[in-house]
Parts: structure tokens; sequence; C-alpha cells
């Protein structure tokens, strides 16, 4: 053997052992095990892909103590190894296919912990695919048999307008794509998603029960449709105005538009003296909410039905009135004003007043149960008192006499008759030196 076959020889035997190490040791990636409610019709060799592109395969199946699915998964580098938070979800290529599953798995960000060989992805991280057996399954016969005429009514709609159904097929792509979003937003929640359904179920059941009645309305929706039906020759002619209404819309808004150009400055000063405006408002809206009453009040007064009961005719009365009170207010105005001095005067002595009015009562010395009580006799000197034969009795005085009394003082009593006298004659008062000017002998009348 040459030198140069040697060379070869070696070369080959290298490169399958370097195939081999490929193969057998290094290609057989990472194992997991994913468990899942059921196995969803998995079998072994089934691919495991990430964004569509298969990155391993099924190895086994197997069933655990409490009847669930564990599939233990072979991931290839440099897809591997998987991260906590990873998530699985059997997939089918189709609704119609049966032995065309696969598992999809979303994987974890790379800053989080790698999970090591022969980890287990429990069923919160693991979803079961459900077929469409299972869906008609969930149908009772005659919820089935009513699908079977929808898809018969759906027949019937679209025949003889395949080309326009096969228009409409381009819209599918998106609509799925939009669908697929929504039921992933709708899944993410379970119990909202089952309270929907079963407050759904609770309207349709009430509908039912109503069925008469929505008969009635699509009935009377119908009849609507007609009325309208009928008028239109009047639709004809405002849909026809409908555009020229809409160009002078148009230039009405484009105005608008430099209008609220314009309004942009006072805006901007506005939101310095506005931004306290809300919290006042919300602490000003139960005064409104209590002042509804008032307001309602305020209103009757201001306009009354009926002739001068109001505030409006009252006010339209106040010219004749201001004529006639304006000398009144000034000659009232310099009364006033000369009666000033007179209230500065007074006024250093109203605690002195008052307390007289308060304590006048107690410095009596008569009392009874109710307290200090004193005897006032008006002097109206319309009176005089004179003893005849037949006793003391009450005169009139000409009227020309009677206010001689409070001039000349001729009323001058001494302490002590404010009463008549007493049996110990202890009233009136005298002093001993007779200096009091004063007439014992002027007491009230009576015993």
């Amino acid at each position: 053997m040459t030198l140069a076959r040697a060379a070869v020889a070696i070369g080959v035997a290298l490169v399958a052992v370097l195939a081999v190490w490929l193969l057998l040791l290094h290609g057989g990636g990472h194992e997991y095990t994913l468990i899942f409610q059921n196995a969803g019709q998995l079998v072994k060799g089934d691919n495991v892909q990430i964004g569509g592109r298969p990155v391993g395969s099924v190895k086994s199946i197997a069933l655990t103590p409490d009847n669930q699915a564990a599939v233990k998964v072979s991931v290839d580098e440099p897809y591997a190894p998987l991260r906590e938070g990873t998530t699985a979800i059997i997939r089918l290529t189709s609704l119609s296919g049966i032995a065309n599953r696969y598992i999809a798995l979303s994987p974890a960000p790379g800053t989080n912990r790698a999970l090591g060989d022969g980890a287990v992805l429990d069923t919160s991280q693991t979803t079961t695919a459900v077929d469409l057996d299972q869906l008609f399954n969930a149908l009772d016969p005659k919820a089935r048999k009513d699908l079977q005429g929808l898809i018969k009514g759906f027949a019937t709609q679209y025949d003889g307008k395949a080309q326009q159904a096969a228009e409409s097929t381009k819209y599918f792509n998106p609509l799925l794509s939009s669908a697929r979003r929504l039921v992933n937003e709708a899944t993410a929640d379970e119990g909202a998603l089952t309270d929907f359904l079963v407050s759904s179920s609770r309207t349709v059941t009430t509908v039912a029960s109503k069925r008469d009645d929505l008969s009635s309305l699509v009935g009377n929706a119908n009849a609507t449709a007609g009325a309208i039906a009928s008028e239109n020759r009047a639709l004809s002619e405002a849909l026809s105005l409908l555009p020229t209404t809409l160009r002078r819309a148009n230039s009405t808004f484009v105005n608008l538009r430099s209008t609220l150009d314009d309004l942009d400055p006072l805006v901007a000063e506005s939101k310095v003296a506005t931004k306290d405006l809300a919290p006042f408002l919300r602490e000003l809206r139960p005064l409104v909410r209590d002042a509804k009453p008032t307001i309602a009040d305020l209103s009757t007064l201001l306009r009354r039905p009926g002739a001068d009961n109001d505030l409006v005719e009252a006010t339209r009365k106040l010219p004749g009135l201001q004529k006639v009170a304006s000398p009144a207010f000034s000659d009232a105005t310099g009364a006033l004003r000369k009666g000033q001095p007179v209230l500065e005067f007074v006024r250093p002595y109203i605690p002195e007043l008052v307390g007289w009015f308060r304590d006048f009562g107690v410095g009596a010395a008569n009392y009874d149960a109710n307290g200090h009580y004193a005897r006032i006799q008006p002097v109206f000197n319309a009176f005089q008192l004179h003893e005849l034969p037949t006793g003391p009795t009450l005169v009139p005085l000409p009227v020309s006499q009677r206010l001689d009394g409070l001039q000349n003082f001729m009323l001058k009593r001494c302490p002590g008759t404010a009463s008549q006298v007493p049996p110990d004659k202890s009233a009136p008062f005298r002093d001993a030196p007779g200096n009091l000017d004063c007439d014992p002998t002027q007491v009230p009348p009576g015993p």
C-alpha cells in the first residue's frame, strides 16, 4: 500500500467516526417529558417544531398514574436546552386529517434558567389539541341536525356564485389570522370565557322564551322596511341632496380647522388656569345636586303665571318706586348721618344698659316662687287721686294739665313706695334728718 492510499483510508475512517459521533452520540439532542391531558392522536416519530421548523421528534408516549399522557420528546441543538417558561401545544396540520399531529414549542427567553435533560413540563405549560370530532360530539342530535341544515343553506346560498366565492377566499387568510389572535385572547382567561358562555346560554334561553315577542319584532321590522321602501322617491331625493350637503359641510370643516388653529393658543393658556378645575367641579357636584330644588323655586320666583306675582314684574315697577323713594332715602341718609354722633355717644353705655335690663328683676326686694319681681306703674298723669266722702277716687285731669307732673316733677315718692304701705309701717323710708326730697304720702292706691 502506498503512502497516498494509506492517507486516503485514514481520512475516510475519520469521517466515518465523526459521522457516527454526530448521528448516534451528539445528534440525539436533549430529551424532555411533556405531560398532556391526552395524547391528541400523537404517534411516535411525529415532529417537534419551533416556529414551523422541525427541531426534534416524539420518542415515546406513556400513560401516567392519573391517566394523563407523558410524551417524551427529543430537541436538537442549537434549539436545546429548553428554558424555564417554555410551553408546548399539540397542533393539527389540518382539521380533516387524522395522523397529522405535531408538537409546537414556544421557547422562553434565553435569559431564563436552562432545563436539564429529562425535565418535565406539566399540564400548566402544555395544551392539548381539540379535535373536530370532540366539537361535534358536544352537540346533541337536534343541534347536529340544525348544523346540517345550516351547511345545506350555505350550499344553496353559494350555488351559481362560485366566482364570487373564489374572490372571497382571498380574505380567508387575514380572517383566520385575526380569528387566531381573537381565540388566543379569549382563551387566555378561561374563567372569564366560561362565565361569558354561561351568560350567553342564559341570554339565548331567555330570548327563546320570548320567541313570540321576537317574531312580532321581526314582523314590525319588516313592516318598517316596507314603509321605508314605499318612500323610495323621497329617499332618492334626499340622497341626491346629500352630495351638496357634504360639499358644504366640507367647506365648513375646512374653515373650522383654521378656527381650531386660532383656538390652540387659548387652550394652551387655559391649561394653567384649569388644572384645578376638575377637583373643584368634583366638590361642586354635591352642591349642584342639592341646589336643584332651590333653582326650581328660584325659577318660579322669577317667572310665575299671573299678574304682579314674580320678580320680573316687580323689576318693571322698580323705576316708579325709585322716583317715590329717592327723596325718602335722601332724608333717611341725612337722619342717619346726624344720628351717628348720638349713637357714638350711647355706644359705650350699651353694656351697662344691657346689664340693667338683665339684673333689674333680681335687684327688686320682692320675690315669690318664680323669683324676684318688681311692681311697675306707668304714669300717664291722666288721673289724680282725691279723698272724697265715698273714699279715695281717681279724678280725670284736664288734657292741658296731664303733662304737668312730668314737667314739674309733681310725683316725689320716697324709697319703698313702689308698693302699698306694709302693715308694720316700715315703708315709705324716711331718713332721720329728713334730708330726702320726697313726699311720703305719695303711695300707690289700694290696700
